[in-house]
């Protein structure tokens, strides 16, 4: 580290007020270092703070996105079987209906009077089961997701 130092007059004592100038620039280029310094560590810690910050919100988000793909698995899967059992329904519901106009047709024609069930629309009330006395199946682990 070099010193800055004041010019000597020739007779080659120095002016105290020089040497007392002299003495406050470097307690206070020594103090500037310093505080510099401190404050590249405080700067340093705080960049390392936000990677590590950084690399913590990416592992939650890639969590969440594979939370939300196996959810959306799910659904897509239960909106297929879904669709499978409407159109099963819709078929075992006209297959019913025929059968019903079948027996009416066999009523008018023999004259005897049959117990014809009505078949309940599941669109008017969709909480009515047509066969109430199937169970509904499920597992525990449907409501996982």
């Amino acid at each position: 580290m070099s010193s800055i130092q004041p010019v000597s007059s020739g007779s080659g004592s120095e002016d105290p007020q020089y040497v007392m100038v002299d003495d406050r620039k470097k307690r206070r280029m020594l103090s500037n270092r310093e505080s510099a310094r401190r404050s590249r560590m405080k700067k340093q810690k705080h960049l390392d703070e936000l990677i590590n910050q950084v690399v913590q919100l990416q592992r939650e988000n890639n969590e969440i996105v594979q939370r939300v793909d196996t959810t959306t698995t799910c659904y897509i899967n239960v909106e297929s079987e879904n669709n499978i059992l409407r159109t099963q329904m819709m078929e075992l519901s006209d297959r019913l209906q025929s059968l019903n106009n079948v027996l009416h047709i066999i009523e008018d024609v023999s004259g005897f009077s049959m117990d014809i069930p009505e078949i309940p629309d599941p669109l008017l009330k969709p909480w009515q089961l047509p066969c109430p006395s199937q169970p509904i199946m499920a597992s525990s682990n449907m409501f996982l997701y």
